[in-house]
């Protein structure tokens, strides 16, 4: 009886050691692996206050894994995650912040798929900062170099259309800018200003909305300066690369007139339309125009939506094809310093200018300073007016106001489609020009 009672006593305290040990075991197991997964609750916890807009402690924690944990699977993330902190909480201030940061990314990992998503977020930061068409464009031409960078880099990755549709609104944006420009110039007649500014833009942004209005403008200016060689190559060109313009037809009129050739539309080009036409480029109505006014931001909904956009960087101004002094000079309508285009050779020839003499190397002297870019618009035409060679009347000079306002009407419906404004200082123009007329010598 004692012998039975010494071994349920041994049997109990086994069993208690036992219990105690497996108590011990369970309860230093979660202490354990929460030790070991730090970092990982840090990056959860920096997820969800971004998530819920809560940036600086989001950020902290970000920052608080990568000092602590530099080795941890969540490094790159948490790099990543503190410059889209910075993007989504916006201002002039965060969206700076990202950029610098999404670049940082990239420098730290260049070779990470998520590479390609933080280099689109660098176009996207400077997307967001974009002004309108009309003012500052700073930020616009940032965004298209980013975007450029992306498309060059990754052509394949999964956002790439998404950031190609953005980089046509960027140069829709810039093409518009140019425009506007070089239309003011163009009505008032002042065609070394127009001219630079119309070539740049034909040649860099074909997709441009009014890249047909342009092309015609530009071959206006050479036709009523009496260079009908290189207003052809103009003409040609909208012929065979907007042959669904609505200036088409006039195009075709002006090649048969100068005895040129007249293009057959490219397939690609018309193909491009048509699909365009299936989703028409739309500017808002007038009803949602008064919005538009407390908008900073600009109208994009012109931008084209189907098109290869322009990945050549812009390395120089339009107005270095037209320097005064610099003479007649052969350049690629569609070289590679402007973007895509034609592919034909023209000479460009400065605007009023004298023709070379005979047996010359090709050189011709240009008069009067041609204006810079960002010049401020001239406030009257009287001082600038180009009448060609002997003082003729432009030829053209009937339509300016039509095509510049973008009614697109060619010279058989002159008359039509122009605005108060354009009428206004196209009459003053050739009121002006008639006074100069008889002072005029003939070259």
């Amino acid at each position: 009886m004692h012998t039975k009672h010494n071994w349920l006593v041994a049997l109990l305290a086994v069993t208690i050691f036992a219990g105690c040990a497996a108590t011990k075991t369970t309860t230093s197991k979660p202490a354990a692996n929460e030790s070991a997964e730090a970092d990982k609750v840090l990056y959860e916890r920096a997820l969800n206050d971004l998530q819920h807009n809560r940036f600086e402690l989001s950020r902290l924690s970000m920052e608080t894994l990568i000092n602590t944990y530099p080795d941890s699977e969540y490094l790159a993330k948490a790099k990543l995650a503190i410059a889209d902190s910075y993007f989504k909480e916006g201002g002039t201030t965060g969206l700076t912040q990202a950029v610098a940061t999404y670049q940082d990314f990239i420098t730290f990992f260049p070779f990470l798929d998520e590479a390609a998503y933080a280099q689109m977020q660098i176009g996207m930061a400077h997307y967001r900062r974009m002004e309108k068409a009309d003012r500052d464009r700073t930020e616009a031409l940032e965004a298209e170099a980013a975007l450029q960078t992306f498309m060059q880099k990754y052509p394949r990755t999964e956002i790439a259309p998404r950031a190609e549709q953005r980089l046509r609104e960027v140069q829709e944006v810039l093409a518009d800018g140019d425009y506007r420009i070089a239309s003011f110039y163009y009505i008032r007649r002042i065609d070394k200003a127009a001219a630079p500014r119309l070539l740049d833009l034909v040649n860099r942004y074909p997709l441009y909305s009014a890249a047909d209005r342009a092309n015609w403008m530009l071959a206006s200016i050479y036709e009523r300066n009496e260079h009908n060689d290189v207003a052809s190559t103009y003409y040609a060109r909208l012929v065979k690369e907007y042959p669904l313009s609505p200036l088409a037809g006039a195009a075709k009129s002006k090649l048969v007139k100068f005895g040129a050739p007249v293009p057959q539309p490219d397939p690609t080009a018309l193909a491009r339309m048509q699909k365009e036409q299936e989703t028409p480029r739309e500017r808002p109505g007038f009803l949602k125009r008064p919005g538009e006014l407390l908008k900073t931001g600009p109208d994009v909904s012109s931008a084209a939506r189907v098109g290869t956009p322009n990945l050549t960087p812009q390395t120089e101004d339009a107005t270095d094809t037209l320097t005064p002094g610099a003479g007649l000079s052969v350049v690629a309508a569609g070289g590679a310093s402007k973007g895509s285009g034609t592919g034909a050779y023209v000479q460009t020839v400065s605007p009023g200018g004298s023709d070379p003499p005979a047996g010359s190397s090709g050189s011709a002297t240009t008069t009067g300073p041609t204006a810079a870019p960002n010049d401020p618009p001239a406030t009257g035409a009287s001082a600038q007016d180009q009448t060609g060679h002997g003082g003729q009347a432009d030829p053209a000079g009937t339509n300016a106001g039509q095509i510049a306002n973008g009614s697109g009407d060619p010279p058989s419906q002159a008359g039509q489609g122009t605005t108060q404004g354009a009428n206004q200082v196209e009459s003053s123009s050739k009121k002006k020009k008639s006074k100069k007329q008889a002072q005029l010598q003939p070259q």
